[in-house]
């Protein structure tokens, strides 16, 4: 049986470090294929020009095939077929209630999950990291941050940028104190979650210094277990 990996992404990568390619180089490692497809779905920035732009231009650099795939502006009327033609799969960040709405509709949800299950490798960051989960914690209302219910696929909830946008630790405390958000994980900017088969199997960082967390609730008050990520320099 193929191994099922999803990568998610506090923060990071070529989109956020474009001068530090540590986790865009180790997400490229996961695949067994000698030259990778990596395919990259914006849908949650509204499929941002710029946005995909810096995409092909840091990985043409890598020794790996890349595309994107655009609900907004596409020509390939196969939608599935290109979420199956790649080995690597990468979710952009944005509005992530508006990127699952749009997914579901177009059919993309149902091809992820193939090719999930074939043992291709999904990664993300920020949106495209809390959307594998049973919750998020997510800025998708504007100018709140609130649970919003994801895919499921990975157990608990996920909150990313916790230590790069400032209401996030205090929010994800109260909801969790509420009951509004179940316990599960957080990731600083630059740390990235590594799930193999659903289950934790690796924290790694391209920054020293940076954090995870596991989130929980303990008589009543949210609790947090610091977890020292793996540095990749």
């Amino acid at each position: 049986m193929p191994t099922r990996q999803i990568i998610a992404l506090g923060g990071g990568g070529f989109s956020m470090e474009p001068d530090n390619p540590l986790l865009d180089l180790y997400i490229l490692a996961q695949s067994d294929a000698p030259k990778p497809r990596v395919l990259f779905i914006p849908t949650a920035s509204g499929d941002a020009k710029d946005y995909i732009e810096r995409f092909h231009a840091a990985f043409e650099n890598y020794d790996c095939e890349h595309a994107h795939l655009s609900l907004f502006f596409g020509d390939d009327p196969d939608i599935a077929g290109v979420i199956r033609r790649a080995d690597i799969v990468f979710v952009g960040g944005g509005n992530t209630r508006n990127m699952l709405t749009l997914w579901r509709e177009w059919g993309v949800v149902d091809a992820l999950r193939q090719v999930y299950e074939e043992g291709r490798v999904l990664a993300g960051i920020s949106a495209g990291a809390i959307c594998w989960f049973e919750q998020g914690a997510t800025d998708s209302i504007p100018g709140t941050i609130s649970a919003l219910k994801c895919l499921g696929w990975l157990s608990g909830s996920n909150c990313p940028h916790y230590d790069g946008e400032a209401k996030r630790r205090p929010a994800c405390r109260k909801m969790l104190e509420a009951g509004e958000l179940i316990p599960g994980y957080a990731c600083d900017d630059s740390v990235a979650l590594h799930f193999k088969d659903e289950v934790l199997s690796d924290v790694i960082t391209s920054v020293a210094a940076k954090r995870a967390w596991k989130l929980g609730l303990a008589q009543g008050k949210a609790s947090e277990e610091e977890i020292i990520p793996r540095f990749l320099g």
